[in-house]
């Protein structure tokens, strides 16, 4: 089955664990310091966990502390923006570019000798491939 943005959510409900389609198709967040990739540093890429499409390089992800695993730049491309208003903030959500699937958020608090920003991303909403 092809998984992109004509997915029906019935379709995504049968290809997701409940806890996936909570957090990338209800637009949920894992709880901070629990996810597999936020204490993760090995060389390779990280893709859409419902699609598999390329998001971050690992050479982009660095120890924000912020409890979710933070990247100062995506794969161009690989995401879309959307304004957020939700809990009384104003903040930028960052979804999958080929399937709407929601990763999380970007923040202009990133490492300022890169690109200043901080994409804060949910581990679940991604899986780690190794480089070869």
């Amino acid at each position: 089955m092809n998984r992109d943005k004509n997915t029906t959510e019935d379709q995504w409900k049968e290809i997701l664990s409940p806890e996936e389609y909570y957090v990338l198709r209800q637009k949920g967040t894992e709880r901070p310091f629990t996810g597999q990739y936020n204490d993760f540093n090995l060389t390779g890429t990280f893709h859409c966990a419902a699609c598999d499409q390329q998001l971050f390089s690992s050479d982009t992800k660095f120890d924000s502390h912020c409890g979710w695993p933070s990247f100062d730049k995506a794969i161009p491309e690989a995401v879309k923006y959307i304004k957020d208003t939700t809990h009384g903030m104003i903040r930028t959500e960052v979804v999958c570019s080929n399937c709407n699937g929601h990763l999380g958020h970007v923040f202009p608090d990133g490492p300022v000798d890169t690109t200043g920003d901080r994409y804060c991303i949910n581990s679940i909403s991604i899986k780690f491939k190794p480089a070869k």
